[in-house]
């Protein structure tokens, strides 16, 4: 992982470069998580999301499954919370101010 890049082969052996969004250690799991897209769009539109679990002490870390409901939910807690102070930047409302 270089670069906020990382390259996957895909399904159909094809290698594919996603770009990390952001990483983060939970200290309720004890875990490390990636949270990551390959800048593919659902069928709503949006982009792809993705995260997984990995060891960020790994010079070419494996990829893992989220494995519980628990580690979802704080996954999606924090690209809510992200997506919320996102559009708090970019509101009308708020054109002209200098918020950090």
């Amino acid at each position: 992982m270089e670069n906020n890049t990382f390259k996957v082969i895909n399904e159909e052996g094809r290698e594919i470069v996603c770009d990390i969004l952001f990483t983060f250690d939970s200290e309720e799991t004890n875990k490390s998580y990636i949270v990551y897209t390959d800048n593919t769009r659902d069928e709503a539109g949006n982009i792809q999301v993705f995260a997984s679990i990995y060891d960020p002490k790994q010079e070419n870390p494996k990829l893992d499954p989220i494995e519980t409901e628990q580690e979802w939910k704080i996954i999606e807690t924090i690209l809510n919370t992200l997506q919320e102070e996102i559009r708090k930047k970019t509101t009308p409302n708020n054109e002209g101010t200098n918020e950090q």
